[in-house]
């Protein structure tokens, strides 16, 4: 076993105050958000997806979040992919943010459903037209004998669509997470850490804070 128990540090860099946070989640994040944009990270967007498959078994992977605002936040995925089939059979889904230079977290439970094609259509297009190409070479999830022949499907595309727009797959497109639940970690001295938890009840918020 290799112990990691001698790493720590600790977190003294803010608090988080029920009697101060706003009172809708959506309005405290934007407000962390920007926070965490002005730190200038490497990858400002950045977040961990999770979905449940059909025997239980929770999976996690690493997406960027494109939009968020008062109906929930917003990414895009192949949906033929893993979690878009776990997404078909099971609609639950947690996002999970961390930004370690601001010592904050920031996790959310609720429910994804596709967004329109419309809007999967705009976003789509606005891709760098190398990205689009990709969505058409991957058959996200599924086996693949070898680079050689990802990298021969991708020159197939490239080919099949030079000189014109390229489509939007039936198969890509987008995920809304409406929020149910959303709590808010700020880290403390001595594992003292602030924990503000919203949950959504009769179609209001209500706030509380969590022991650490």
């Amino acid at each position: 076993m290799v112990n990691l128990g001698d790493i720590r540090r600790q977190y003294t860099q803010g608090r988080l105050d029920e009697q101060t946070a706003a009172a809708d989640p959506m309005t405290q994040f934007h407000a962390w958000f920007e926070q965490y944009r002005g730190t200038n990270p490497l990858e400002p967007t950045i977040m961990t997806v999770a979905s449940v498959d059909a025997e239980g078994q929770p999976w996690q992977r690493i997406l960027l979040l494109k939009a968020y605002d008062e109906n929930g936040f917003v990414f895009f995925t192949n949906y033929d992919s893993n979690k878009g089939l776990h997404f078909a059979a099971n609609a639950h889904a947690s996002l999970h943010f961390f930004w370690i230079n601001l010592e904050r977290q920031v996790q959310v439970q609720g429910l994804v459903e596709k967004i329109s094609r419309a809007e999967a259509e705009a976003y789509f297009h606005s891709r760098p037209r190398e990205s689009q190409l990709g969505a058409w070479a991957s058959a996200q999830s599924r086996p693949l004998a070898d680079r050689a022949t990802l990298e021969a499907k991708f020159a197939e595309v490239s080919e099949q669509y030079a000189g014109q727009d390229v489509p939007l797959p039936d198969y890509w497109g987008g995920y809304r997470l409406k929020p149910a639940r959303m709590e808010f970690w700020q880290g403390g001295e001595h594992r003292l850490h602030d924990r503000l938890e919203y949950s959504m009840a009769a179609g209001e918020w209500k706030k509380q804070r969590l022991n650490p």
